[in-house]
Formats: C-alpha cells, sequence, structure tokens
C-alpha cells in the first residue's frame, strides 16, 4: 500500500512558477513510476507528466513541454513537478500517481495509487 500526498499548490500570475511535491510512504518507492495528472472544471482528467522508478527517463504531454519538469528524489520518497511559465489553461487539481512498475506510462488506469489533489489557479 502507498499512500500519496501532495502539497505546493496555490494561486499564482500568468507568467510565474510553483513547485508540486508528492511525499509518498512505504519503502520501495524507487518500485514505482511516478505521475502527475490533472482536472479543470468540466473536463476529463489528463495526464501531465511522468518519470520511471529511478528517475532516469520522463516524458511530458505536448501542452507542457519545455515548461514543466517532473524529478525525484527516491532518498526521501518524494516526486516534484516544477511548474514554469504558467498559462490560465493550467488551471486544474493536480493529482500525483504511482504506478507499480519502474516503467513510466501516460494511462491513467496503470496507475494503482492517487493523492488527494492540490488546487493550482492561474490568473490572467
Amino acid at each position: 500500500q502507498v499512500q500519496l500526498v501532495e502539497s505546493g499548490g496555490g494561486l499564482v500570475q500568468a507568467g510565474g512558477s510553483l513547485r508540486l511535491s508528492c511525499a509518498a510512504s512505504g519503502r520501495t518507492f524507487s518500485s514505482y513510476a511516478m505521475g502527475w495528472f490533472r482536472q479543470a472544471p468540466g473536463k476529463e482528467r489528463e495526464f501531465v507528466v511522468t518519470i520511471s522508478g529511478r528517475g532516469g527517463s520522463t516524458y511530458s504531454a505536448d501542452s507542457v513541454k519545455g515548461r514543466f519538469t517532473i524529478s525525484r528524489d527516491n532518498a526521501k520518497n518524494t516526486v516534484y513537478l516544477q511548474m514554469n511559465s504558467l498559462k490560465p489553461e493550467d488551471t486544474a487539481v493536480y493529482y500525483c500517481a504511482a504506478k507499480l512498475g519502474r516503467a513510466w506510462s501516460t494511462n491513467g488506469y496503470e496507475y494503482e495509487y492517487w493523492g488527494q489533489g492540490t488546487q493550482v489557479t492561474v490568473s490572467s
């Protein structure tokens, strides 16, 4: 069982930056690929970015490439999402998720564990 707790959301002006953190319980954090997903009001959940278990491989959605960066510190059981050049359309609840197995995935259905989400609001 893995428990995930996100933090770092908030209100920011367009063009600004935020860093989200996701702390995981458990002793085998590196055995899990991690992902960030988001859901805006009235929209379906969408993939944002993912990272492999050991952190050597990442993949981002086209909408955030060049602006968002995922990283992880396996010694601290934590994954991060650095968000730069934020846009109003980035406004959403952001969720981190864990997938057993080191290979990353863009498919939310492959993730077994989810955090409670953290709100990110970007004002224009």
